[in-house]
């Protein structure tokens, strides 16, 4: 089986967020894939197969399948390309759990077409507080994750929390986030995803299709730069249109090879 790691949102290597991408010759029973994934050890495993004028693509933690992620697509897809599968002027479609999602070229970024996952205000609950062990400025959650604005970058930086409280209260994660200190960034955020067996996701594409409408609401905008406040930390544009959220980043090879599986 070939095997690559990527390092995603970021054009340097040891930085961004790190993702395994496998290219299958044929389906494997998910508990296969799991394993593989338990055996990677990075916070996402891909899994690409050739469908039809396209491919699908799933995508695994250590613990658990998960319907949704930014990184491992982009890494899904900076493979492809890099492996003339698919020219690089030809945009790359991949059946997901969520649906049709679409990767292309764009100015020397790789850009995704994701659905949003636009939250709505929720109360600082006594709950809330208890598990995030810095003042919180306001609240909000989508069906994924709950979305905490704090005061500044230093507090996003500086975040304190219970991981079983804040593992208690969440279908997926937390992302922490504040308005940026540098006027050419817009927002930073942490993200924090216990629940599916990764502390901290160092960069996190999935999670801006719920902090990019949260942002433009309070910024009157509709395009971004972002970044993730992560201890290897990468950046990403991010434009909503519609019902949808254009994530852009770039990627890197850091990793080539063949994992010793016996494939029919």
């Amino acid at each position: 089986m070939i095997l690559y790691t990527v390092d995603a949102f970021t054009n340097r290597t040891f930085s961004g967020n790190p993702a395994a991408v496998c290219l299958l010759k044929e389906e494997l029973p998910d508990s296969v894939l799991q394993s593989i994934a338990t055996e990677m050890n990075l916070s996402e495993t891909a899994f690409v197969i050739k469908e039809n004028e396209g491919y699908n693509l799933r995508w695994f933690t250590p613990k658990v399948e998960v319907d949704l992620c930014g990184h491992a697509t982009l890494s899904a897809a900076h493979v492809l390309w890099e492996r003339n599968e698919v020219s690089e002027d030809q945009p790359i479609t991949f059946s997901s759990l969520s649906g049709p999602l679409t990767a292309k070229k764009s100015g020397g970024w790789i850009e995704l077409d994701f659905p949003t996952e636009a939250p709505v205000s929720c109360p600082v609950s006594t709950e809330l507080k208890e598990a995030i062990h810095t003042p919180i400025v306001e609240a909000a959650k989508n069906r994924l994750d709950y979305i905490i604005e704090v005061e500044n970058e230093q507090q996003v930086r500086n975040i304190a929390f219970d991981t079983e409280k804040m593992t208690a209260l969440t279908n997926r994660g937390f992302l922490i986030t504040s308005r940026s200190d540098r006027p050419d960034v817009d927002f930073v955020s942490r993200c924090f995803f216990p629940t599916l067996g990764v502390l901290e996701d160092p960069v996190t594409g999935s999670a801006h299709c719920g902090l990019a409408p949260y942002w433009a609401k309070k910024l009157a905008k509709k395009e971004f730069f972002a970044e993730q406040l992560s201890e290897r930390g990468g950046r990403l544009k991010v434009v909503l249109q519609g019902d949808r959220c254009l994530l852009k980043g770039e990627a890197i090879t850091v990793l080539k090879g063949e994992l010793a599986f016996p494939e029919s």
